[in-house]
């Protein structure tokens, strides 16, 4: 197997689920770069067509001859604990206002599901980084 060179790595963050469009912000990046947009946006909807809607941020690979992989991650701590207690945002003080509580069954979850993409080794950490990203969105934890 022959080795391609690596010319660019690229992360896009704002990017959902069976809904990616050669429109900004995935055009732009993708056009400088010489790669192949509508493949790119093909690839990623058949990836993501069970994540619709969800914020699937993607690692992509740039190689010399033009071509490209990529890894689709999970979606951000801070979204997946608006979605487990049904908010569109976090609270402004979270030192004053809460939003809502979280049960710590669902953090474990949260953490176990995020786990490959956070800076830690183990389980108990990762659920001491959901805890912290709760607390300051101004959410409790049970």
């Amino acid at each position: 197997m022959i080795k391609k060179r690596i010319i660019k790595k690229i992360k896009i963050c704002k990017i959902y689920g069976g809904k990616a469009n050669p429109s900004p912000p995935i055009g732009p990046i993708l056009g400088s770069s010489g790669v192949n947009i509508m493949e790119f946006c093909k690839q990623y909807n058949i990836k993501t067509k069970d994540k619709i809607d969800q914020l699937c941020p993607v690692l992509i690979t740039v190689y010399e001859d033009k071509s490209f992989s990529f890894i689709i991650k999970n979606p951000p701590v801070s979204i997946q604990l608006l979605n487990a207690i049904n908010k569109k945002k976090g609270s402004k003080e979270s030192n004053r206002t809460k939003i809502g509580k979280i049960s710590m069954n669902n953090i474990k979850k949260i953490a176990s599901n995020k786990m490959e993409d956070l800076n830690c080794f183990s389980i108990k950490s990762a659920i001491s980084m959901v805890c912290g990203t709760a607390r300051s969105m101004g959410i409790e934890i049970d």
